[in-house]
């Protein structure tokens, strides 16, 4: 295997001139930055990473942490970081911690522990404190999509609130005055906000917004099909529902279709996330656009400037939603619902 003295001797400089230019800590002349570029090609060169982690004290990696890389929405997220991070010379370690606490808290400390130089971090479910206690202040972490209180790291979240808002609007000005709330886990600061944007478009309009019509479970097309059961089995079951993730929505159309009614003839349904298959469903979902691109590069973009020594960034970012209208939502149903 080359050597970075092979590099030197090849391209007739030093071998810490070699070092400082592939580490962009120097500025060549155009002829000499061509040769040691020409002979890293001709010898096939490849930096020894555990050398330079050695000699630098960094790795050049981060590690992403997502609840499920499965996920349209969480796979979109990382290939956004993975871009932005290739541009600044980072590699990106992806994992699934499926919810268990116990995955997030290993990813934390192998962080403590040197083996990536920051994390981003996104959680699916409430912290009992674990989380927090093993964040510090200065700690090269950015939340991303869901809170963890009293961790002083920067957070990039979306405008939750807006978007049930918009949608449940949405509902109301297309004449619906029953409508149903299906939200994620209880205790998540996106399901707060999301059902706070719902109900203050209700009491806008003077619409109650009873408890029986507002369910939380998770952000699954299973909790969605399982609560749109649960609703149909009311005596007046509402006339659309405002579902909290596009995965809940396809679960509350799949409740809906094997009880034989039609969207949105029967009962109309705005999501939010806007997923890449919203537009393939049928009918096509009308629902709320996150800029998922927007909150990855700049989940990293605020990882480096941690990363760099920059502990006075921007510590709470919130980025816009927009409403995409579809077809799944129409004027509600004369004489109620019809099997």
């Amino acid at each position: 295997m080359a050597t970075i003295h092979d590099v030197a001797q090849s391209a007739g400089v030093s071998p810490t001139t070699v070092s400082r230019y592939l580490n962009n800590r120097i500025e060549l002349p155009a002829p000499t930055a061509a040769r040691i570029d020409a002979a890293i090609a001709e010898l096939d060169y490849r930096p020894n990473l555990l050398a330079k982690r050695l000699s630098t004290g960094k790795s050049e990696a981060i590690a992403l942490v997502t609840p499920e890389i499965a996920n349209p929405f969480f796979a979109a997220l990382a290939a956004a970081v993975e871009d932005e991070a290739e541009q600044h010379g980072y590699a990106v370690f992806m994992s699934s911690t499926r919810g268990d606490v116990a995955r997030e808290v290993a990813s934390l400390r192998r962080l403590n522990d040197r083996h990536v130089d920051g994390l981003i971090l996104m959680t699916n479910r409430p912290d009992d404190g674990t989380l927090a206690a093993l964040i510090e202040p200065d700690s090269p972490v950015v939340l991303v999509d869901e809170d963890i209180p009293t961790a002083e790291v920067p957070r990039i979240f979306v405008e939750n609130a807006e978007g049930t808002y918009l949608a449940t609007s949405h509902l109301i000005a297309a004449g619906h005055r029953d409508i149903a709330l299906v939200g994620g886990p209880a205790g998540l600061m996106s399901v707060r906000e999301r059902q706070q944007g719902f109900a203050r478009a209700m009491a806008e309009h003077g619409l109650a917004a009873p408890a029986q019509r507002t369910l939380h479970g998770t952000y699954t097309r299973e909790f969605g099909r399982a609560a749109a059961v649960q609703l149909l089995a009311l005596p007046d079951p509402p006339t659309a529902i405002v579902a909290a993730s596009d995965y809940i929505a396809i679960g509350v159309m799949q409740a809906l279709r094997e009880a034989g009614l039609v969207v949105p003839r029967d009962m109309s349904i705005v999501g939010f996330d806007d997923m890449t298959f919203a537009e393939l469903m049928d009918p096509a979902l009308t629902t709320i656009r996150q800029p998922v691109a927007a909150m990855g590069r700049l989940g990293f973009q605020l990882l480096l400037a941690r990363m760099n020594g920059d502990a006075h960034g921007d510590m709470l970012t919130r980025l816009p939603v927009e409403f995409i209208e579809r077809r799944s939502v129409a004027r509600p149903r004369q004489g109620g619902l019809k099997t």
